[in-house]
């Protein structure tokens, strides 16, 4: 039987070349797949408040609307904070012009001095007209009305996904009934995003409050969105300091001069090794179970797939194709100590318990 099986590096082509052809193809559904997954993972977050009220006998309205309005409200603080904020960014960054042929003038100085040319930094600064930070608020804005234009699908999901979480907790009893692995891979799954969302949320709001007085304290415009957004990017691995950083240091610049975007800099970077560097970890443990360098690369893929809805979700989304591929599968335990750096999943030595 085994004369007969294909060579390996055959099936390790077609199993890339099949990996490919799933990307792209959803890919081309990233539209209906972002906020799908989104859903997804947020009634996963509030599946505890359903199965509290299930406990103590509440009726089945309570155990739908309950979940459902936690998860809309917090949607629509943080789309309202956004909404606001990024409309009156739009309406002060055209007053930067001058400030930035400042910068650039000192710039030029600076550069003739260690022998370039003014002829180069003629055109960088060109290429750089002040003029353009008001297509940057309109571009700005034009993002925030697709993401309010997704939030309608989103809301919907949201409600079909409650209304259907009774019936989805009895049939997957089936499911473990018939097939253990797959259905300790799915919970395993479950609650390790659930941990996930929970501890990177708590951390996320302490360092965007951090970041918020920092901000307050340094007298940088909008304290408020850039908050908001560290909040945001904390769900984003690897690189979601650097993101909610760039934004705030440049506006720093642009309103204060180098001394204070070397200060929000420094404020950043402490609040962030104390907080994420530091505690972070150790509280978050091994409830993600991914790699730093599986972890780097989901990123790398799910944004291509998803765009930058696929960089907030490329946790969860890696976790789900662990489940679905890896963990529900005994004899895969070595590539589940390959992604998650050591560590095995043995999900029918869980399901036995």
């Amino acid at each position: 039987m085994n004369e007969r099986s294909a060579p390996r590096a055959v099936i390790v082509l077609l199993g890339t070349a099949c990996a490919v052809i799933v990307l792209f193809g959803l890919r081309e559904i990233a539209s209906i797949l972002g906020p799908f997954v989104l859903a997804l993972v947020l009634v996963i977050a509030v599946a505890p408040v359903r199965r509290a009220l299930a406990r103590r006998g509440a009726a089945t309205w309570l155990q739908v609307a309950a979940p459902f309005l936690i998860v809309v409200c917090v949607v629509i603080v943080m789309v309202t904070v956004l909404t606001l904020s990024v409309s009156t960014l739009a309406g002060i960054l055209p007053k930067y012009g001058p400030q930035f042929k400042a910068l650039f003038a000192d710039a030029q100085q600076v550069a003739a001095r260690f022998g370039f040319g003014a002829g180069q930094l003629d055109a960088a600064f060109r290429s750089f007209d002040p003029a353009q930070l008001i297509g940057v608020a309109q571009g700005l804005l034009a993002g925030l009305v697709g993401v309010l234009s997704g939030l309608f699908l989103i809301v919907v999901l949201l409600l079909s996904m409650c209304l259907d979480a009774p019936i989805t907790a009895r049939a997957f009893a089936a499911v473990r009934a018939g097939r253990p692995a797959m259905a300790s891979a799915l919970g395993s799954f479950a609650e390790r995003t659930r941990r996930y969302l929970i501890v990177s949320t708590v951390f996320g709001l302490i360092c965007s409050a951090c970041d918020v007085v920092a901000l307050y304290i340094l007298g940088v415009p909008l304290p408020l969105l850039w908050g908001v957004l560290a909040l945001i990017t904390t769900y984003i691995p690897n690189i979601g300091f650097v993101l909610g950083l760039v934004p705030p240091s440049l506006l720093a610049l642009l309103d204060g001069g180098v001394r204070q975007m070397l200060l929000v800099i420094v404020a950043y970077c402490a609040i962030n090794v104390v907080f994420q560097g530091m505690l972070l970890p150790k509280f978050l443990g091994d409830a993600v179970g991914l790699s730093t360098t599986v972890t780097f690369l989901s990123l790398i893929v799910w944004t291509f797939v998803l765009g930058p809805l696929g960089a907030l979700l490329a946790i969860p989304l890696s976790l789900l194709v662990r489940a679905l591929l890896i963990d529900s599968d005994p004899k895969a335990a070595w590539v589940a100590a390959l992604v998650s750096g050591g560590e095995e999943a043995r999900p029918a030595a869980r399901s036995s318990r």
